[in-house]
């Protein structure tokens, strides 16, 4: 075995982020992942980059080639009889199908997990959305931010008595695609056993929902709502950051224990006192902790801050920038991260967030071009050339012609 997923097929319909980062993490594995796009692509493929830009980096956005490694690009017009039946072609010959438009789109267009598995038992179809495919929310189309807003994610980011703010990634959407790759992964194990298929439905909800869960049982049991604390948390104190001469360092000391050791590496007459020598104390005495090491640490660097609770192992992290942490030595030295080669040019990408010790998973083929495999993969079908012109004048391809 040359890797773990080795002569599965996934037909990736998935668009933007939430479905592409689940099955890039497939593909890392080994699998075959055809992405299937609509005539003028997945649309990540421009984000967040002006014409000038888009053009300097080669056509296509840091988005797309961030979530799209170790896949091959067809494109196909879905509501054109011809691509549609192709499509329904490739999910026959597929181990996955995966994709994440409002409920009963695919339906609509034939391609049901209803209407595939009847021709192909042993399919796992894995179908991701905003709200859940049933419920009174279930029509209504969502983002990211829509969820963060809806889970209440959003009403315990930022700072106290301030307007709420978003996280700045698109955290649900990227813990929503690690759940779709492990049910699909959970599935196909089942399918090893039982030999039968099935669907395996995930959502920004139950994303989301995810994320909240201690907040929500905290809710259920007791009612507490809980408020912005910046980055503080309820659990422990302290837990947040802490000014230094030269930026911010992030704190964690949460045992007594722990507490006890920070106390003696900064400055043992101001920390190691009563009031603060209990977590309950501690909690207690939230705001007179806080003040006092925030007074001590603002005298010492980032690195001397660093250097003393390391020592101490006490749980202390530098606040970076994002090209400090891109570019820190020890992202490196895990493998997290991997340079792709695309031909005219080499660029880095973030790793798959796992690794294994039997197999390699870090050696990727860089994201396809928009439909550059569509040739390729109808000749695996059995299409010739004179059936390919064919189905070009027939618009299966929309408005894209196949790539060479």
């Amino acid at each position: 075995m040359n890797n773990i997923l080795d002569d599965i097929v996934v037909l990736d319909f998935s668009r933007v982020f939430a479905g592409p980062a689940a099955t890039q993490v497939l593909g890392d594995m080994g699998a075959d992942v055809i992405k299937v796009e609509p005539p003028a692509g997945d649309e990540a493929r421009y984000y967040g980059v002006t014409k000038e830009k888009l053009a300097e980096l080669g056509g296509v956005s840091p988005s797309f080639l961030a979530l799209n490694r170790n896949k091959r690009s067809i494109t196909l017009d879905l509501r054109n009889e011809e691509g549609n039946r192709i499509a329904r072609e490739l999910a026959d010959r597929a181990d996955v199908v995966v994709h994440n438009f409002r409920p009963g789109v695919m339906e609509r267009l034939g391609l049901g997990y209803e209407t595939l598995a009847q021709t192909n038992k042993g399919l796992i179809y894995a179908e991701f959305t905003a709200y859940g495919g049933k419920g009174p929310l279930a029509h209504i189309g969502a983002n990211d931010l829509a969820l963060q807003a809806h889970s209440g994610l959003i009403s315990i980011t930022g700072e106290p008595d301030r307007p709420p703010v978003r996280c700045g990634t698109a955290i649900v959407d990227l813990h929503g695609s690690l759940a779709i790759a492990a049910g699909i992964l959970g599935a196909l194990l089942h399918r090893h056993k039982s030999g039968r298929g099935q669907r395996v439905e995930s959502s920004l909800l139950l994303s989301s929902a995810h994320l909240m869960s201690y907040f929500y049982t905290e809710y259920w049991m007791d009612g507490t709502v809980r408020k912005p604390m910046g980055t503080a948390n309820h659990l422990s104190v302290p837990n947040q950051a802490f000014p230094a001469k030269d930026g911010e360092v992030v704190i964690i000391a949460s045992t007594d224990e722990m507490w006890t050791r920070l106390a003696h590496a900064i400055d043992p007459e101001k920390l190691d006192v009563p009031r603060f020598a209990r977590v309950f104390d501690r909690r207690q005495n939230r705001v007179d902790l806080i003040d006092t090491l925030s007074s001590l640490t603002r005298e010492l660097t980032c690195a001397e801050i660093v250097q003393r609770l390391g020592a101490a192992k006490v749980v202390v992290a530098k606040v970076n920038s994002v090209g400090e942490a891109a570019d820190s030595l020890q992202l490196e030295a895990v493998g997290g991260k991997i340079m792709l080669d695309a031909g005219h040019r080499q660029f880095p990408s973030v790793a798959s967030p796992f690794q294994f010790s039997e197999v390699d998973i870090n050696k990727a083929k860089a994201p396809p071009q928009l439909g550059q495999h569509t040739r390729e993969i109808l000749g695996e079908l059995g299409y010739d050339a004179e059936a390919l012109e064919s189905l070009t004048a027939a618009g299966a391809f929309g408005i894209s012609q196949p790539a060479e």
